[in-house]
């Protein structure tokens, strides 16, 4: 007679196998509270990402530090300047304003 564990059984045990466990009652799932549904939040604005290397970004945050502002700032002017070079109107807000 073997005095060996039984390495199914100890795999079974440990390793989280569903086929060799022994049947075990679950405690039922806890019951979820319904609340409101939160209204979604409409943003008026969109994401404009773009990939540059990291000078070109370290170079507009030091303009940003000496014209006083943020990078917001910088990039929105940048925007508006270029808007204005093919005649359309400069609506990126520099305060970081929101438009409507």
């Amino acid at each position: 007679m073997s005095t060996k564990p039984d390495l199914t059984a100890l795999l079974a045990e440990t390793g989280g196998s569903s086929r060799h466990k022994p049947d075990v009652p679950e405690d039922p799932p806890p019951q979820k509270v319904k609340s409101s549904p939160k209204p979604k939040k409409k943003s008026v604005t969109r994401a404009i990402t773009v990939h540059y290397p990291r000078q070109v970004r370290d170079q507009l945050k030091i303009l940003a530090i000496q014209n006083g502002t943020n990078l917001h700032g910088v990039v929105a002017e940048g925007f508006n300047d270029f808007f204005a070079k093919h005649g359309k109107p400069e609506i990126a807000p520099k305060d970081g304003a929101l438009a409507e």
